[in-house]
């Protein structure tokens, strides 16, 4: 059974997806959200256990009402993870951030899909590598 419901986006954001559609040879929208759904959803459920180590990269309008405090509380609730945070001001109104992190995969895509899902984030990319620690 289909589900129909409705999805918001900037005109900017709509217009790249449209040809990210044409581009993939998909038929029409539902067909293209579907499909991202469905790995995004795949790659939850292959959660790892393994200890990885790599970077947040998030990008986000600092001028969007308490977003920046809640970008520094997700940060301190997760701070054992998290080696060092980098800082970049790309315009006036939007800044990139780069955030070195250690621990499990599962707890970092955690971290990583709180901090996208906040109203302001354009984007927030993980990008990990497997490692082999011994922590004695």
């Amino acid at each position: 059974m289909l589900m129909r419901f409705g999805v918001s986006m900037e005109k900017d954001l709509l217009e790249s997806f449209d040809h990210f559609i044409i581009k993939r040879g998909f038929h029409n929208r539902s067909e293209a959200i579907r499909d991202l759904i469905r790995e995004k959803l795949s790659r939850e459920k292959g959660f790892k256990t393994h200890k990885v180590m790599g970077t947040v990269t998030i990008v986000y309008n600092h001028h969007i009402r308490g977003l920046s405090e809640k970008l520094t509380d997700l940060q301190h609730d997760f701070q054992r993870y998290i080696q060092f945070t980098n800082h970049v001001h790309i315009t006036h109104d939007y800044c990139l951030e780069v955030i070195v992190v250690k621990g499990t995969e599962k707890i970092l895509r955690d971290f990583t899909n709180r901090i996208g899902g906040q109203k302001g984030v354009m984007m927030a990319l993980p990008s990990f590598l497997t490692i082999d620690i011994d922590e004695g």
